[in-house]
């Protein structure tokens, strides 16, 4: 299954970063002090975590979105759907959303994108919780250029962003695809970089990372293929109108490192 756009598209980018700030935050239920910097680490460190019970019993995942760029139903309950089908969690999944205020921006730099996460997210790690962080921005990556878009970046081990505004402006138009679908292919793709796809925290239990573009499958049928797509006109992004899957050897890895 191949992402077709009317122009080049990058689906996302990776980031390898951590920090090393000390900080801590004040849970909300038992009002004891949180490290938050355990979810300011290496993309695809926190795999394990996300996947299997072990340690974590419960997720929260935050969704935060700019006022005016609330990502589709549809898309919500997609994402939904594929947690709960990939990790887990005996305690189940638990899902917040919250509107953050206009910036005024039409740019974002990844700075820009931590910034407005350490401003608005309220959910962090706890005993027996791990929580993410998903924000839906308004604008475009500084990282965007006259021939590609950046989609969607996964930049810590539990928090990515989703360029709403620039999926919004590449579908639903004639012979575009629709807006849900595209959106929750996005999603999905971004969250199986922080569940340690491909080769990113989840060990390859086949060789089927991609050479030219590491740490995505190079199966071009599975969701997490490079997935760029140079345009023969306009045409859909989602062959047969369905949002696409994990194929068999990226669910081989998840399986291995805690998930179903």
């Amino acid at each position: 299954m191949k992402y077709i756009f009317l122009r080049t598209v990058l689906v996302c980018s990776i980031l390898f970063s951590c920090s090393s700030e000390s900080e801590n935050s004040i849970d909300n239920e038992s009002g004891n002090p949180v490290n938050v910097n355990l979810n300011r680490q290496a993309t695809g460190s926190s795999a394990n975590d996300l996947l299997s019970d072990g340690i974590f019993k419960k997720m929260i995942v935050e969704v935060g979105y700019i006022d005016g760029f609330k990502p589709t139903e549809n898309a919500l309950n997609n994402f939904k759907d594929f947690i709960n089908t990939r990790v887990n969690k005996a305690e189940g999944i638990e899902f917040i959303t919250k509107i953050i205020p206009t910036t005024g921006k039409n740019t974002y730099t990844l700075d820009e994108v931590v910034a407005l996460e350490k401003l608005h997210r309220t959910q962090y790690n706890s005993s027996t919780t791990i929580a993410v962080w998903v924000l839906f921005i308004n604008g475009k990556s500084s990282n965007d250029t006259n021939s590609s878009a950046i989609l969607g970046s996964a930049y810590w081990n539990t928090s990515f962003v989703i360029y709403e505004e620039t999926i919004q402006g590449l579908s639903d138009g004639t012979f575009e695809p629709e807006r849900s679908l595209l959106e929750a292919s996005v999603i999905n793709h971004e969250f199986g970089h922080i569940l340690g796809l491909t080769n990113l925290g989840s060990n390859l239990q086949s060789n089927h990372e991609d050479a030219e573009h590491p740490k995505h499958c190079n199966e071009e049928d599975c969701l997490m293929y490079w997935a760029a797509e140079t345009s023969q006109g306009i045409g859909s992004v989602l062959t047969g109108g369905k949002v696409p899957t994990l194929d068999a050897q990226c669910l081989a890895d998840l399986k291995a490192n805690g998930g179903k």
